[in-house]
């Protein structure tokens, strides 16, 4: 009877064991990619057959298949098969043109394994209305601005993104409020066979009847009339060139017209250089872009840098010259958690006081958190950024409106904890900026919530060298 039990167990194991035409599933967040068993030896070659494609229905294919790692007929082994589909799926949704993407070994005829790519693309036309704060941050404007409507952009944005299928945009912007702004842009990113070379050009028309003039106790400080006090014109030209995925360099130069009122020279004769009301001049840039990580929009895991070099003007009077430099590294602690490290540098030089010149921490990407009620002027400074990162739940919500590629809207949420360190240098520090010239300190909580075309939304709660803390809310993206 005993021998019976063993045989009847020995036969079931037997037939519930997977065979090698089935497929063992490897999930992530949002997608799936799918590894087929195999009977081959690690060292055996595995050529790749066939890349079909599926879901691209605007995308150009060769759009799609410069971003796969492989191509047909390259022989790889099958660990490095396993990685380049998960690489694969990484780069695709890197390109912001699709919502989910599958990558999956569709079927295998000896050693020859087809690739099978399915894509849900994502909206790409959006005529929507357009409104914005015009402070640095939403707590500036809800506390500071007493949540004034007049320091709001509205109007409407038309922006066709993948227009010929190629990832290249049409923005067309029509807005009103706080500044009047009138924008034309198109990019395209590959215009040669090689697919390396492409191009963007804008022109940006803007007026507006407050301005920003100068920095006291470590805040903006703002002057508001009823005419325009300040317009400006700008057209702009980018010659890009990206050699393979991960890099990108950008050669830009524009021509700048902007001119503010005489009555900004009276109370600030440093607004521009020279003393002048008006700066009409040519800039040029260069820009290098380096990513290696999973996810642009929030990376897990890798590596990200970029690096600008800025010249301002052909004489001595417009005269800039400004070195920037930041680099991010993700490391995985776990499936679920990660270490996120972030340094932040920038030179301008000749050192000097104008105040167009001046602007450092509260802009752009150079922030600390736990000082957004405050900027920072100077020529030279940097930051460095640490934050841990936990992710503590993930699901998916299903779409309330019906939709073949938007049938669902994934979400991640993060916990984190943050410390920020940076350090601002003027040559001529305001007696009322006391955070020039010295070490600066900020540090708390927060979570993160990450979803669909990039969304990331943050809640933080953070404390500053001052003895100050607060509730912050962010919806831009540090990385």
């Amino acid at each position: 009877m005993r021998l019976l039990r063993v045989i009847v167990i020995f036969l079931f194991l037997v037939r519930t064991e997977p065979s090698y035409a089935q497929d063992v599933r490897r999930a992530t967040d949002s997608t799936t990619v799918i590894f087929p068993a195999t009977v081959f030896d690690k060292n055996t070659p595995i050529i790749i057959g066939d890349i079909q494609l599926s879901g691209n229905k605007k995308t150009k294919d060769f759009i799609v298949l410069r971003e796969v790692p492989f191509q047909k007929n390259d022989r790889l082994l099958q660990v490095d098969i396993d990685k380049r589909l998960v690489l694969a799926r990484q780069q695709l949704m890197n390109t912001a043109l699709f919502v989910d993407v599958t990558v999956s070994v569709s079927s295998r005829i000896g050693n020859v394994w087809s690739i099978r790519i399915d894509m849900k693309e994502r909206w790409y036309l959006f005529p929507l209305p357009y409104f914005r704060l015009v402070d640095r941050n939403f707590n500036q404007w809800w506390v500071e601005q007493k949540r004034s409507l007049d320091r709001v952009n509205y109007g409407v944005k038309f922006i066709q993104n993948n227009v010929s299928g190629r990832n290249d945009n049409l923005d067309i912007w029509l807005i009103s409020g706080y500044t009047q702004q009138i924008t034309l842009r198109y990019n395209l990113p590959f215009f040669d066979k090689k697919l390396k070379s492409g191009f963007n050009v804008g022109l940006i028309y803007a007026t507006q009847k407050e301005v920003n003039y100068a920095t006291g106790d470590n805040k903006q400080l703002f002057f508001k009339q009823d005419q325009i006090v300040k317009k400006a014109t700008r057209f702009d030209f980018t010659y890009s060139y990206r050699p393979d995925v991960k890099q990108r360099h950008y050669f830009r130069v524009s021509y700048n017209d902007e001119q503010v009122s005489d009555t900004v020279l009276k109370i600030n004769p440093a607004y521009y250089p020279g003393q002048r009301s008006r700066m009409q001049f040519i800039d040029f840039g260069y820009q290098y872009k380096y990513y290696n990580v999973d996810y642009i929009a929030y990376p897990a895991k890798g590596f990200l840098f970029e690096g600008n070099i800025y010249k301002r003007g052909l004489d001595n009077v417009a005269n800039l010259w400004q070195v920037n430099g930041r680099a991010v590294y993700s490391i995985p602690l776990s499936a679920n958690s990660f270490l996120h490290l972030e340094g932040l540098a920038t030179l301008k030089l000749p050192f000097n006081n104008y105040f167009v010149n001046q602007r450092l921490f509260g802009y752009g990407y150079f922030q600390m958190r736990g000082l957004e009620y405050n900027v920072v002027d100077g020529v030279l400074g940097g930051s460095v950024k640490t934050t841990l990162h936990k992710k503590v739940l993930s699901f998916v919500v299903r779409n309330p409106f019906p939709s073949k590629t938007h049938d669902k809207i994934p979400f991640r949420i993060f916990l984190k904890a943050y410390g920020d360190l940076g350090y601002g240098y003027t040559k001529t520090p305001d007696i009322t900026n006391t955070l020039n010239n010295k070490l600066l300190r900020t540090w708390g909580l927060g979570m993160d919530i990450i979803s669909i075309y990039d969304f990331v939304f943050k809640i933080e709660y953070s404390f500053n060298q001052l003895g100050r803390d607060g509730l912050y809310l962010q919806t831009r993206n540090d990385f």
